[in-house]
């Protein structure tokens, strides 16, 4: 039998793996994850769902409820994408990450189907999640979009609710150039009557996924309509929130172990979800809720959202954020105007087929920079980073790893300043005490 270490290798090198190399991975068809699953005797089918897609917030979003459901008693499992540290992670029931053995068995019992087939590293453990799903007997599973949401191969389920987070661009070779095309893309999870949770703040862009939804007869809820959160007070290690809803006005304060701004319009979503939920018969209590906001980390596994990191070279506070678009960027600067700080030291990585002069542009000028590029194929060049960045005004050098760069900061950093980490979800995965 092969190792861990061995089956992941060949899970990241046989299989195209659009987070290592781009373009070439993406399948612009549902044939091979089709394929997959009835080699395995579709397992994903008559089985309880959520679908989630969104430019940025479904990761949140998905993590918000699993973790919910998990607290109100439920067996319940999380794919989400990518992963940061380890394969593992993409695969969880009730927090608790697939083991490596069964990783191992899986790859071995996939390399026939894979030598016919051909499919790419996401149709093939999408297909293993489903399949991992079933086999454990969950009770639900919330499953998180890869991209876009039409052709995206975790759409082949048909969901108890799904969700739309926030519209941004990103991946627009594939998903379109425009923000109303990459709405119809998302659209696309949206099934025959099955009630879609939209959280989209844009007007003209809730409408084209609204049309959608009538078309195919789907309850459509605007969160926002639903209910209204603020926050109270952005307490350590977590802030505190409140939960209105705008139906019959009830109050809920929480925490939420996701403390940030933007997760607001995220957390309106998980509401209105869970409204649909009960009113499918789930019991959710209230104090499954608090529990499950409060302690969604540790019952998601989810990291690198607004993150807080052990600086262990010195007193410096350390943030990281895997946000890596424009949309992103607009909420990260503004939550990092609200910290105090003397320095602002930014270790910066991105991908090769980005269009980064939106998030340049955004960018502090005042901070001190720490060009990187993450090990993937993928990573632009730290020199090239470097080199386009100081055309609009950031100032820094380059550095040949996220490691080299991030040990740079730490030591010139003072306990007055702030590190901050982001650019690619791939740079953040290399922070050490992550």
């Amino acid at each position: 039998m092969m190792t861990y270490q061995e089956a992941e290798a060949f899970l990241f090198e046989q299989l195209p793996m659009f987070q290592r190399v781009g373009g070439a991975a993406y399948k612009k068809d549902l044939h091979n994850t089709v394929s997959l699953l009835q080699s395995l005797g579709n397992p994903h089918l008559n089985k309880k769902f959520i679908h989630v897609a969104g430019t940025n917030g479904k990761g949140s979003t998905s993590s918000f409820l699993a973790s919910i459901l998990k607290e109100s008693g439920y067996k319940t499992g999380l794919y989400t994408s990518p992963h940061l540290k380890s394969f593992t992670e993409r695969m969880r029931i009730n927090g608790i990450p697939i083991s490596n053995d069964e990783v191992i068995q899986y790859v071995e019992k996939f390399k026939p189907i894979i030598e016919e087939l051909k499919p790419s590293f996401f149709e093939l453990t999408t297909a293993m999640a489903f399949d991992y799903f079933a086999k454990e007997e969950v009770d639900i599973a919330v499953i998180e979009v890869g991209m876009g949401g039409r052709l995206d191969c975790t759409n082949i389920i048909q969901p108890e609710v799904s969700i739309i987070t926030q519209i941004g661009l990103d991946h627009q070779q594939f998903l379109g150039n425009t923000l109303e095309e990459v709405s119809r893309e998302k659209a696309g999870i949206i099934k025959e009557k099955t009630s879609i949770v939209c959280s989209v703040l844009e007007s003209e862009l809730k409408l084209i996924i609204k049309e959608v939804a009538e078309s195919k007869n789907a309850p459509f809820f605007d969160s926002s309509e639903k209910y209204k959160i603020e926050v109270i007070e952005e307490s350590v290690p977590n802030w505190k929130f409140s939960a209105k809803s705008l139906t019959n006005y009830k109050l809920m304060e929480f925490e939420s172990g996701l403390s940030a701004s933007y997760q607001i319009q995220n957390l309106t979503s998980v509401f209105t979800a869970l409204d649909i939920l009960k009113a499918k018969g789930y019991s959710i209590s209230e104090e499954n809720v608090k529990n499950g906001l409060k302690n969604v980390i540790d019952n998601s596994g989810i990291k690198g959202r607004w993150q807080h990191i052990v600086n262990d070279k010195s007193q410096a506070r350390i943030i990281a954020d895997t946000g890596h678009n424009i949309t992103a960027f607009e909420h990260l600067i503004k939550m990092l105007e609200k910290e105090d700080f003397e320095q602002l030291h930014v270790v910066f990585a991105t991908v090769n087929d980005k269009k980064l002069e939106g998030v340049l542009e955004l960018l502090p000028k005042s901070a001190l920079y720490y060009f990187t590029q993450a090990n993937i194929p993928r990573a632009l060049d730290a020199a090239e980073l470097k080199a386009i960045s100081s055309q609009y005004g950031l100032e820094g050098d380059s550095y040949p790893s996220v490691v080299k760069a991030f040990e740079t900061a730490q030591k010139n950093a003072t306990d007055k300043d702030l590190i901050f980490v982001g650019g690619s979800t791939f740079a953040v995965a290399e922070i050490p005490n992550l």
